[in-house]
């Protein structure tokens, strides 16, 4: 793949998907089914304002669900990655993938 094509391609990656942060938020959700909001801080060693921006931004791409309760008297945050976050990572993988092998796909054989 042309250098120029391959550049051309990484100016189209999902700039919000593309951000480190929300890159790392969005991938500890798609491993689990929901997780609190501390949870997400410690596993992605962010600050819990950098965590809660992030999630604002994602929240309003419709990216993650986000619902606040109190467990007893205590706050509680859970976020889920939602439907439209799921595609839109699974989106963003199949383009970096893409450019990373050249646009060459790896099938395995079944044996």
């Amino acid at each position: 793949m042309p250098v120029r094509t391959r550049a051309q391609e990484i100016l189209e990656l999902n700039r919000l998907v593309h951000e480190p942060a929300r890159l790392t938020i969005l991938t500890i959700l798609k491993g689990v089914s929901q997780a609190d909001f501390l949870y997400l801080q410690r596993e992605g060693s962010f600050t819990q304002g950098n965590l809660s921006s992030h999630l604002a931004r994602l929240e309003e791409a419709g990216y993650v669900e986000i619902q606040k309760t109190f467990k007893g008297k205590l706050p509680l945050t859970i976020c889920r990655l939602t439907a439209a976050g799921d595609k839109a990572l699974a989106g963003y993988s199949r383009q970096m993938l893409g450019i990373l092998t050249g646009g060459k796909s790896k099938r395995r054989k079944v044996a």
